[in-house]
């Protein structure tokens, strides 16, 4: 399995798997992503000996789309599913066709060109990520920084919470969010942080590149990344009300950033 993984690798450019695959798990998520033609699954994975209409029901929507059916250890399926409970037995990789290396995306700007992206600073909760998603890709923005460490897994919760558009949106990786900032700011963006003691963001003079950095429910911007922020910007608050949950902030930072691109 190890082996197939590090062959698919080199096929999209030596790129790590998870910079290219979107793994979901669970009977009822892969068949989904079977019986959805818009989306190419590269492989199921099923655990050696599972059976049952589902199983089979799984096996024949893999067979007519012409998907490759892996048998592994029950063991096996849970380290690549990285979820010890809800996996049963059986995973799909889904090619994410706007996912990247931060640094591949970079590279791939046109010299001054402008941009717009979200960073996401160890959030915690899966819902929050997947409702980040939709709301970044809605808006047109051109990524969102979901580091490999320190946030959840895209897994099906996030997923779920994005609707399916996790699948199709500008998911941006690196190793940690620090790694992801400072690429972005050696690319030349401007990274502000989102937080209640920040100047307006409705009134912000914003550059053409510019990456807005949300921060954990619970603590908001972690320490490590203040030193890398070039501002704070806030949300105007009314009625009494003092903050936003960081998914309606996203939503909210998202579309400012839209209007501003599409007046």
């Amino acid at each position: 399995m190890g082996d197939d993984r590090t062959k698919q690798s080199t096929q999209v450019g030596g790129r790590s798997p998870k910079d290219t695959f979107i793994t979901v798990y669970g009977r009822k998520p892969v068949l989904e992503a079977l019986d959805d033609g818009a989306l190419r699954v590269d492989k199921v994975v099923v655990a050696e000996g599972l059976r049952g209409e589902p199983v089979q029901a799984i096996l024949a929507a893999a067979r007519d789309r012409g998907v490759t059916v892996q048998r592994a250890s029950a063991h096996r399926v849970k380290v690549l599913a990285g979820n010890g409970r809800h996996d049963q037995g059986v995973l799909a990789d889904v090619v994410a066709p706007r996912m990247a290396p931060v640094a591949e995306f970079l590279d791939g700007l046109a010299p001054g060109a402008p941009s717009a992206v979200l960073v996401l600073d160890r959030l915690t909760n899966p819902a929050n990520v997947g409702m980040i998603l939709r709301s970044a890709t809605a808006a047109g923005l051109d990524g969102v920084l979901l580091p490999r460490r320190g946030l959840p897994a895209i897994d099906p919760l996030v997923v779920k919470a994005s609707a399916g558009v996790a699948f199709r949106a500008p998911v941006l990786r690196s190793g940690t969010v620090e790694e992801g900032c400072s690429a972005l700011a050696d690319a030349g963006f401007a990274l502000f942080g989102l937080d209640a003691s920040g100047s307006s963001l409705m009134d912000a003079d914003l550059p053409p590149r510019v990456a807005l950095v949300l921060g954990n429910e619970t603590d908001g911007l972690t320490d490590s990344v203040r030193p890398l922020l070039d501002g704070l910007l806030a949300i105007p608050m009314h009625g009494g009300v003092e903050s936003l949950g960081v998914a309606s902030a996203g939503a909210v930072a998202a579309f400012e950033l839209s209007r501003r691109r599409h007046p």
